[in-house]
C-alpha cells in the first residue's frame, strides 16, 4: 500500500480531495493531508507544507487549480514520488516536462476513479 499525499485537501467533505482521503483510507492506502491552513482531516496530521512530511510519499494526488501549482512543483520534485496524479481541473501541461524529466510518472486521472476501477 502507499504513502500519498493528498495537496489541497479539504476538511469539507464534499470536495474531492476529502473524498480521496477517505477512499485511499478504504483501500488501505496511507494518505498524507496536505493544507495550510488545517492541523487535522478525517483524523489525520495536516501537513502545512509538503517538505513537512517525514514519510517516504510513492503518490502526490493533486488537488489545485493550475494558478497555485507554481510555489509547489519543486517541493513535488524535491519529494520524488513515483507518480503524480492530476486530478479534473488540476491538468497543467506546462509543468509535466518537468516532473517526467525527474523520474515522475505524471497521470492525468481522477483518484477516485483509479481506485473504484482497481486501476490505482
Amino acid at each position: 500500500m502507499e504513502n500519498v499525499a493528498v495537496v489541497g485537501a479539504s476538511p469539507n467533505q464534499d470536495r474531492y480531495s476529502n473524498k480521496a482521503i477517505r477512499m485511499l483510507t478504504e483501500y488501505k492506502h496511507t494518505p498524507i493531508p496536505v493544507a495550510p491552513k488545517h492541523k487535522e482531516i478525517e483524523g489525520k496530521k495536516v501537513y502545512q507544507a509538503l517538505e513537512d512530511i517525514p514519510e517516504k510519499i510513492d503518490t502526490v494526488t493533486l488537488y489545485l487549480g493550475p494558478a497555485r501549482q507554481k510555489s509547489i512543483i519543486k517541493d513535488i520534485i524535491k519529494l520524488a514520488p513515483k507518480r503524480i496524479i492530476f486530478n479534473p481541473g488540476t491538468e497543467n501541461k506546462n509543468v509535466y516536462d518537468q516532473f517526467k524529466q525527474a523520474g515522475i510518472d505524471v497521470v492525468e486521472a481522477c483518484t477516485l476513479v483509479l481506485l473504484k476501477t482497481n486501476q490505482y
